[in-house]
């Protein structure tokens, strides 16, 4: 993965083309970009990133932001329940409860603290 104004790309390697290439992933509007090596990738990322952002400004859009810090997450009533009750036990409020889950959830498979994540 790479990070530019906290919008993240995900890089796959083309061995046919012997090309790397990405997309932005943490936004619904597509963002592609490609290189052949890492410094070339990542000034091509980069590049994408800022023409979609210039070309959101010409038309006077707002670009979509990553990480908004909002998702709705659909449970079964009885799910439901159960995290009610889970938080209540807790003595926390459902979103506090479900973050920290969360956050639990992804330590465990290692993925970076959004504090170690840096605007550009």
């Amino acid at each position: 993965m790479m990070e530019y104004k906290r919008y993240l790309g995900k890089i796959e390697f083309d061995d046919e083309a012997n090309i790397f290439h990405g997309e932005v992933v943490n936004i619904r509007d597509v963002i592609t970009f490609e290189g052949q090596s890492v410094d070339e990738l990542r000034q091509a990322f980069e590049d994408s990133v800022e023409d979609y952002l210039e070309f959101c400004a010409e038309r006077g859009e707002t670009p979509e932001k990553p990480f908004s810090g909002r998702f709705t997450v659909q449970l079964s009533p009885e799910e439901h329940r159960r995290v009610i009750l889970a938080a209540t036990k807790a003595g926390k409020r459902v979103d506090s409860w479900v973050a920290d889950v969360l956050e639990q959830a992804v330590l465990k498979i290692n993925v970076e603290p959004q504090s170690e994540m840096r605007p550009n």
